[in-house]
């Protein structure tokens, strides 16, 4: 049981808090709690897409959660909701085009019927007692990203979620400035920012000029041209429907996100409609100086358009020699392999591969320190709290606030109960239950689990299966059977098979007649024999299986 001062304000990261994305962060005032997104991670595991936080915390108190507020729009923000809603059962608090999508996620897991999804708008407050939520407009590389104020008895907070400052966003409401002044002058007890640009000096670029970049850039190309963007950002979209009118193209829009995205952006007004776009299906039908592909697949994803195109597998796309591939998008940290092994494939077929080391193709969406400087401005916050970041970045942008004036920094940790009201600055009292879960085919496990820590081992080590049949008499009705997964077959002089069938069945020979029916002694023996000769062999420790079978 956690022992909270009453009155005070606490800040709960279960997650983004020591990496970049899988965003889940909680307030709690008077025992009530409050939570700001649920996102999942940008990493892959084993076997698993999709990697969230761990809310076991919060499910256990989930009777005094009062709502689920969500900043924007973005998988690393929203998700997670479809496969832990079910745990939470709380209100969803979203403007209209985040909402949307997130009805759109939870029809998809059969739960919109079940979950409240409450639209609202931005500067009116809304009454979550105790907790006095605002959302305040504020750029990013999506369509309404907001900035939350927070209002408690205890103090303000300001929670940026993901945000820059650009002038020129191409779609949407730019930066509500004077609002974030009015909360300085009003008096911020806490910041909880981004971090993720903390390293970057100046300004992250308006997406203004990347739209005449890439209006040259694609009317410049003399065959197909593809633009691997990230789905959620519409104003790119917008760019290309540009691009394709003035360069006389067709869009074709190769993904099922694109599709998603558009298909919101049309339902809250920042597109007119999805007419003009074409479904790949229709790429072989389009003269090759004609084609503007839009795709997924920035990332080096396994399964997106782009990367199924340069490896040969995706069945309606065939990019030649001499077309020319966008990425309009930058590197997320984790992903710079991928991406590689995919330029690569594209390179080695002769197809011209144009990033933002080339031209002005993407701008971040994340504060630079100059937009940060902006924001500790207007805001004029006591204490700044680093989100959103590896532990180098939240490490980094508590210093940076402390060179610009801010009274009190603390770079948290997912888990640490942070109370914000604490006297001399904010204080970590306790740290709760936290980690990963992952989606397994159709279950939710923990990534930690012994199955994906054997399947971790199996990827590493081999398996090796061994099968003994003993008849009546308990002796070897057959010759030991093995079947060996992930090892060579070499052995000291023939196969590693054939070294452990005779292996096995001198150690069988070997077991004491006391002990010939113990099949728990005889499966312990031998697999730690197998273990030691393997290990000898290939030094290699793999997992081994022992079944036994007897006659009756």
């Amino acid at each position: 049981m956690l022992k909270m001062t009453k009155d005070n304000l606490y800040f709960l990261p279960l997650g983004g808090s020591g990496e970049i994305g899988m965003n889940l962060n909680l307030y709690a005032v008077n025992d009530k709690w409050l939570m700001v997104d649920l996102g999942v991670s940008f990493e892959r595991a084993l076997g698993m897409d999709v990697i969230m936080p761990d809310p076991t915390f919060i499910e256990e108190n989930a009777d005094k959660l009062v709502g689920l507020v969500v900043t924007h729009g973005h998988e690393d923000h929203i998700g997670a909701i479809p496969y832990l809603w079910q745990l939470l059962r709380c209100p969803i608090y979203a403007t209209p085009f985040t909402a949307f999508l997130v009805r759109g996620k939870l029809r998809e897991a059969g739960l919109l019927s079940e979950a409240e999804v409450i639209e609202i708008q931005t500067n009116k407050e809304i009454d979550l007692d105790p907790f006095k939520v605002t959302y305040i407009p504020i750029t990013h590389s999506i369509p309404e990203a907001n900035v939350i104020k927070i209002e408690t008895k205890a103090g303000i907070v300001v929670h940026t979620g993901d945000w820059k400052i650009d002038p020129d966003p191409q779609i949407g409401r730019t930066t509500d400035i004077e609002h974030l002044k009015a909360l300085g002058d009003e008096g911020v007890l806490a910041l909880v920012c981004d971090s993720t640009n903390i390293f970057s000096e100046g300004h992250s670029g308006s997406e203004g000029e990347v739209r005449e970049s890439l209006l040259d850039l694609i009317q410049s190309q003399k065959q197909r041209v593809a633009v691997a963007c990230f789905a959620s950002n519409v104003a790119r979209l917008n760019t290309c429907i540009e691009a394709a009118k003035k360069s006389g193209r067709k869009i074709i829009l190769a993904g099922r996100s694109l599709w998603n995205m558009s298909d919101a952006a049309v339902h809250s007004g920042y597109l007119e409609s999805t007419k003009d776009f074409l479904k790949d299906g229709a790429f072989n039908n389009i003269e090759r100086e004609k084609v503007l592909l839009v795709c997924t697949g920035s990332q080096g994803e396994s399964r997106a358009a782009l990367t199924r195109i340069a490896n040969g597998t995706h069945p309606k796309i065939k990019l030649e020699k001499g077309d020319s591939v966008i990425y309009s998008s930058r590197e997320i940290p984790g992903n710079e392999a991928a991406i590689h092994h995919t330029q690569d494939e594209l390179l080695d077929a002769g197809i011209n591969v144009i990033t933002d080391y080339d031209d002005v193709t993407h701008v971040s969406g994340h504060p630079n320190q100059d937009e940060l400087k902006k924001m500790y401005e207007w805001t004029k916050p006591k204490i700044l709290i680093p989100v959103h970041g590896e532990r180098s970045h939240l490490r980094e942008h508590a210093a940076f606030g402390l060179e610009c004036g801010i009274p009190h920094t603390l770079a948290p940790r997912n888990g640490m109960l942070i109370n914000l009201s604490a006297k001399g600055g904010p204080d970590n009292e306790a740290v709760v239950e936290h980690g990963r879960l992952a989606l397994d085919g159709t279950a939710i496990v923990h990534v930690k689990g012994e199955h994906i820590k054997k399947r971790e081992k199996l990827m590493t080590c081999g398996a090796i299966f061994i099968t003994l049949e003993f008849d009546k008499d308990d002796n070897l009705k057959t010759p030991v059977s093995i079947s060996i997964i992930g090892l060579p077959d070499i052995g000291q002089e023939g196969s590693l098979s054939e070294d452990l069938q005779l292996t096995v069945q001198e150690d069988v020979t070997a077991i004491k007649s006391k002990n010939i029916q113990d099949d728990d002694h005889i499966q312990e023996r031998l697999s730690q024999s197998t273990k030691r000769f393997v290990k000898a062999l290939l030094s290699k420790k793999p997992i081994v299986t022992i079944h036994i079978v007897r006659s009756c």
